[in-house]
């Protein structure tokens, strides 16, 4: 056997990446749950597909919606409308699904707790679709859902009330994903107005070639070798735009689109400066929005995925619940 097949280049709980390009994965795309009413929380779930040719998909998340009587007018009808969250799962580019039981469960209680109507989207994974491939997908996805091509988009969903979120690697894409929008325009053609009122990114996953002084080497050469194997045609290794959006060439942060933006990291996160130092940059900008920092003390990545109802995750909750309300 080739000793490049069984070299490997990247390893971690999740998943180990090897030199010839294979990956085994331990978690995060094998268990899957199946869509339907959720009993604890009274959300309904379903499975739709955004993009045939690509495999592109989403899971899409209804809470039980108040009906108004019918001999309401129709504006009543219309103000009980939900707004629109695109969610981006996490899982270092490579493993995660929002039909795995984590990704499942929490959007399912995104749903429930900020009444919103949750569109996550499964994305191609690498290293078997390398990047830019999901970012392309979101992009697609994105324009999908402000589209209204489903009848729950169309029926419930208040598309002049979207979101764009993701957690970890998932935050990166939402980034990626907004700050397209704001360039380029979504690319909808649809009479109904359509508004990206705000991000949100959990624990977002971000990079450079220059250390920050609190990253430790261990981990900026983690991140390093994984993001090379994820997009080896990366434009300037982690200074590329897309995983480092201060770098040079980047698009200006004033063009991300909304009035607000919500920051999440967690203490306990070797990700949480770039995650500060992302705010921070968004203010710098010019940008003409709010932007919101909020960190979960004694916490570690991810947490509140795997583990929603510690005290912190409720806390958490919380805050996105506040930020949706507007």
């Amino acid at each position: 056997m080739d000793s490049g097949s069984t070299e490997m280049v990247f390893d971690c709980e999740c998943f180990t990446l090897y030199k010839d390009g294979r990956v085994e994965r331990v978690v995060g795309t094998e268990d899957t749950v199946p869509a339907g009413l959720d009993a604890d929380t009274g959300v309904t779930s379903k499975d739709v597909v955004v993009d045939s040719a690509n495999g592109v998909a989403a899971r899409l998340f209804l809470p039980t919606i108040e009906t108004a009587p019918s001999s309401e007018s129709d504006s009543i009808s219309a103000a009980t409308k939900l707004p629109v969250l695109v969610f981006f799962h996490g899982g270092y580019f490579v493993v995660g699904s929002p039909t795995h039981p984590w990704f499942h469960r929490y959007g399912n209680l995104l749903a429930s707790s900020a009444r919103v109507l949750v569109v996550s989207v499964r994305y191609r994974l690498a290293p078997e679709h390398v990047l830019p491939a999901a970012y392309d997908d979101a992009w697609a996805a994105l324009n999908w859902a402000t589209s209204g091509a489903d009848a729950w988009l169309s029926e419930h969903g208040d598309r002049s009330r979207v979101f764009v979120a993701g957690v970890s690697a998932g935050a990166n894409i939402a980034h990626n994903a907004a700050i397209a929008a704001g360039v380029r325009g979504l690319h909808t053609t649809t009479p109904v107005p359509v508004r990206i009122e705000g991000v949100i990114l959990f624990h977002p996953s971000f990079a450079s070639e220059q250390r920050m002084e609190a990253e430790s080497e261990e981990f900026c050469h983690g991140n390093r070798i994984r993001w090379a194997a994820v997009f080896p045609g990366a434009k300037g290794g982690l200074d590329d735009p897309r995983i480092n959006p201060m770098a040079a060439g980047a698009p200006s942060l004033a063009k991300l689109p909304g009035e607000r933006l919500l920051v999440c990291t967690a203490s306990e996160d070797p990700r949480a400066p770039r995650g500060r130092a992302y705010c921070d940059a968004v203010r710098a900008s010019g940008w003409h929005g709010k932007v919101d920092w909020f960190e979960s003390n004694g916490e570690e990545h991810g947490f509140f995925v795997t583990n929603p109802v510690c005290s912190e995750a409720i806390k958490l909750m919380g805050r996105l619940v506040a930020f949706v309300a507007g």
